[in-house]
Parts: structure tokens; C-alpha cells; sequence
């Protein structure tokens, strides 16, 4: 078995390479481009790189002062349907896209700094249960993968898919039984087999091998569910008994309440 904290900085390793490309693609916009709508309804560009920055800056809060977190989640429970919306909103207006690509690049450095001095064995709070290290740095590879791809559909650009999205599929796994909790539902109580395919070939498996409920597709796609960027008619995900579809239709792999998602193709 891998050491714990050999894979812990191979997953901030991971985290920074993930930041760095999105970083890559935003750094030369021009002001119309930082405009440019998104998506998600009501985000523009700036508004995507400025919610990682505030995300960025509660996760560092989170790991340094839980006291300090635990007044964000007292903010969050008190507006849940606007409190994301109005932090991104707040920056967006206060900020040039200038300053506010060095405040995000100031920001994931100091919480990868944090991220690699915590302690073997910090648990550390956040919206939904508390998270390893790890854990942490795989959410915020997942939330800056899902967030760009939003930039990147604005902006008309495919990315290619990297070894990284298993770090995605893994959370997107992982949140299984919250995505039932989180609208109110009992999670089922035996486990799915989950194989998902990488451009590569390489195969990518949760789950035992006999499981009666399957998933089955190519990562990109199973990635692309359930961060909710594509609707499921669009992906080419498929499950195999009725759980697994139920599941399927509320996967996230994001803490919170349960997103809107996208629309199919069709619909827009």
C-alpha cells in the first residue's frame, strides 16, 4: 500500500498541474473575454475564476482556523441558495480581472502551502463532512476542473483529457451517498461496480466485481455527470439496474445542496 503522505503530495501535485492549465488559459484573455458568459446562468468568466479564489481562501480558513470556518458555515446556512452567487458577485465588481488573476494565484499557493504543512492525520472541516488532506486537495482539483470547463465552453476551447480525472471520478464516487442525503433520500445500501474508460484505454474500476448495479462509460463523460456540466442524455454514462440509474440522475460529486444541473443539448 502506497504512503499516505507520498499519494497526499501526489494529489497536491495534482492540484497545483490542475490550476496551472486552467491558469494557462485564462492569463492572456482579453477584458471582453473575461466577460464572456459561461454556462452556469449569470457567470461570466470572471465570475468562475473568482469563485475558485473564494473557495480557495474558506478552504485555507478551514485548515488554519476552524473557529473562523465555522462562522463561513453559520454565513452559508443562513443564505444557501445566494451565498456562492453573492461572494463571486462582490469580487468580480471590487476586481480588474487583473488583480483578480493575482489574488487567485496568491491564494491556491498559500493553501497548497497549508495543504503540505498540515499534520498526517488533520481532519479539516468543510461544508459537507470533514476532510483528510487528501480529500481536501482532491476537491479543489475537482471544483478547478469543473469550473474551467465552464471557462472553456465559454471561450469555445476543448481541452484534452489528463490522468487527473481520476481524482474527479473519485470524489464523484466517493459522494455517492451524499447526493441521496443531500435531497433527502436513503443512499442504497450495497455497492455499484463502476468501470470507466480513459482515452488512453486504461481502465479505471470501483466496486466489486459481482455487483449487481453497474456503471459503466468513458471518464471524461462520467466526470463530466457528475460535476454536472453535461446533462446525463448527452453523455454517453450508462447503468445497469435501478439504483444505478436512480443514482445517475442525482450524482455530485460537489458539497452543498443539490445543483440544478444543465440542460440537455437539445433543450438550449
Amino acid at each position: 500500500m502506497p504512503d499516505a503522505s507520498a499519494v497526499t503530495a501526489a494529489v497536491l501535485d495534482d492540484m497545483r498541474e490542475e490550476s496551472d492549465e486552467l491558469d494557462l488559459l485564462v492569463a492572456g484573455l482579453k477584458a471582453h473575454e473575461w466577460a464572456a458568459p459561461t454556462p452556469a446562468e449569470g457567470w461570466t468568466v470572471a465570475h468562475q475564476i473568482a469563485h475558485l479564489n473564494w473557495t480557495d481562501e474558506v478552504a485555507l480558513t478551514a485548515a488554519t482556523d476552524p473557529d473562523a470556518f465555522a462562522a463561513e458555515v453559520e454565513k452559508a446556512l443562513a443564505a444557501p441558495g445566494t451565498f456562492v452567487d453573492e461572494a463571486a458577485e462582490e469580487a468580480v465588481t471590487a476586481l480588474t480581472p487583473e488583480a483578480l488573476l493575482v489574488e487567485w494565484r496568491e491564494g491556491r499557493a498559500r493553501l497548497r502551502k497549508a495543504l503540505r504543512e498540515a499534520p498526517p492525520g488533520t481532519k479539516i472541516p468543510w461544508y459537507g463532512p470533514p476532510m483528510s488532506v487528501a480529500s481536501m486537495a482532491t476537491a479543489r482539483l475537482m471544483e478547478t476542473w469543473a469550473h474551467g470547463q465552464d471557462i472553456a465552453d465559454a471561450l469555445g476551447v476543448t481541452r484534452k483529457p489528463t490522468a487527473r480525472l481520476r481524482h474527479v471520478a473519485r470524489i464523484g464516487v466517493r459522494a455517492r451517498d451524499y447526493a441521496y442525503a443531500v435531497r433527502g433520500m436513503r443512499p442504497p445500501a450495497e455497492q455499484f461496480r463502476i468501470e470507466l474508460r480513459a482515452e488512453d484505454g486504461g481502465l479505471t474500476v470501483y466496486g466489486p466485481e459481482d455487483a449487481a448495479q453497474r456503471v459503466t462509460g468513458p471518464l471524461l463523460d462520467f466526470c463530466l455527470l457528475v460535476t454536472q456540466r453535461a446533462h446525463r442524455d448527452d453523455l454517453a454514462v450508462e447503468a445497469v439496474g435501478p439504483d444505478a440509474g436512480q443514482w445517475l440522475d442525482i450524482a455530485q460529486a460537489f458539497a452543498g445542496p443539490a445543483g440544478p444541473g444543465r440542460p440537455r443539448k437539445a433543450d438550449r
